[in-house]
């Protein structure tokens, strides 16, 4: 994957649906800060409902240059024709999903340096690292990590030729900083920080994008 810089809109179902807020008109708005990776993560849906959606979300994508992943479930992206898809390290590992037919991306999450270490041998399309902050966007999470480890695995990064996502409790005043570091920034509710109409999460993600780049 070409080199990556900015802003990584998470449409997080059940986080839009606390909020009653539409998940593609959430994804238009978001869109029109011209992220370039977009991510659809829907862990408590039908299959059918999450490849509907993933085959929304494609034209949208398309149009303002973002690539789009789905999360967890390789063969729903390819089922969607999705740019790639996002694994986690209880999820199918990156070596299988390189052996599915088609050239999906592949985004690995991982939560210390060790873990960090593993797949950046593998070269995944990028790593996330995370989470950051505490977050309550994910059930379960792992302790937070803090900006100073975000900084060794940004340099690990670096040095393995791999992109970085940061992911968990991030917000628009530590942008800046996650911008000087050289990483993406995965966002979900900060995105939604200052109000649920399209264009508060327009203006906010346009915020987001010209910060971290």
């Amino acid at each position: 994957m070409t080199p990556l810089r900015g802003l990584y809109p998470i449409v997080d179902l059940d986080a839009l649906s606390q909020r009653d807020i539409s998940p593609l008109r959430f994804a238009e708005a978001v869109l029109t800060a011209r992220p370039p990776l977009l991510q659809l993560r829907a862990k408590h849906q039908a299959p059918r409902a999450v490849l509907e959606l993933l085959t929304a979300l494609k034209p949208l994508c398309h149009r303002a240059g973002t690539r789009l992943f789905a999360n967890d479930r390789p063969d729903l992206a390819l089922s969607a024709e999705t740019d790639g898809v996002h694994v986690g390290q209880d999820d199918v590992p990156l070596s299988d999903v390189r052996r599915l037919p088609g050239r999906l991306l592949v985004g690995v999450s991982t939560h210390d340096h060790e873990q960090l270490a593993a797949a950046l041998a593998e070269k995944p399309d990028y790593a996330a690292f995370g989470p950051i902050f505490p977050t309550r966007s994910k059930t379960g999470a792992d302790p937070a990590r803090g900006l100073d480890s975000l900084a060794q695995a940004a340099e690990l990064s670096r040095a393995a030729g791999v992109p970085l996502v940061a992911i968990g409790g991030l917000t628009l005043e530590v942008a800046r900083e996650l911008g000087r570091l050289g990483v993406v920034a995965a966002v979900i509710s900060d995105l939604l920080a200052a109000g649920d109409s399209p264009s508060a999460i327009a203006e906010r993600a346009g915020a987001w994008q010209r910060a971290l780049t």
